[in-house]
């Protein structure tokens, strides 16, 4: 059994993020943001975390243009929102599914993006779903608290945002399985990177 873990560094100051994963025997992590910069936490910037990570003996790769969330890759975009579903599928993200799986057996890695709330995120939407359809990869999200949510819970919690988590009677209804994958299509939908959204957004801010 193969182990993961992902964390999102947007409640945390590089010090408490680095003492979190000591705390869970992290030994690596994988960056998958598409643009590994923030204005609003600078001390994430690549090259600052990546030096901090590094002095603290934690490896650090950059895989957000394979795992990123906002593909340059126009197959990757339906209605000019991000599909998860065809980004899967590209071959990019399946090298970078595979990267993570060869470096599971190395070290103990971390996947790391923004949102506090791995449901509010690709890295377990997107990354983490697709790690975990192997039956011997373990995912752990870190959350900001410290403690770990494994995938299944965490899922969980997803069926209960779209109240699909009552349990179906047998032979009637949706299984499971069913119930899920609507769960994360809807969430696939609500988190996915839009164009013109964003474009939007830019403007209103110039404007402020």
């Amino acid at each position: 059994m193969w182990e993961i873990h992902t964390i999102g560094y947007s409640p945390h100051t590089p010090e408490s993020f680095v003492e979190l994963l000591h705390k869970h025997g992290v030994t690596a992590v994988a960056d998958v943001r598409s643009n590994p910069y923030s204005k609003f936490k600078p001390d994430f910037n690549k090259e600052s975390i990546e030096a901090a990570l590094r002095k603290s003996d934690i490896a650090y790769v950059f895989l957000g243009d394979r795992c990123g969330a906002r593909p340059n890759d126009a197959a990757c975009y339906r209605d000019n929102r991000v599909s998860f579903e065809l980004l899967a599928k590209q071959s990019a993200f399946r090298q970078g599914i595979q990267r993570l799986r060869e470096a599971m057996q190395r070290f103990n890695v971390a996947l790391m993006c923004a949102e506090k709330d791995p449901v509010d995120c690709h890295r377990m939407v997107l990354v983490s779903r697709e790690l975990a359809r192997d039956r011997d990869v373990k995912v752990r999200h870190i959350l900001g608290d410290g403690t770990c949510e494994e995938q299944p819970h965490a899922e969980q919690r997803l069926l209960a945002r779209f109240d699909l988590d009552a349990e179906e009677l047998p032979g009637f209804g949706r299984s499971f399985a069913e119930r899920l994958d609507e769960a994360y299509a809807r969430q696939a939908q609500r988190i996915a990177y839009h164009e013109q959204e964003d474009k939007q957004e830019a403007l209103e801010t110039r404007h402020v």
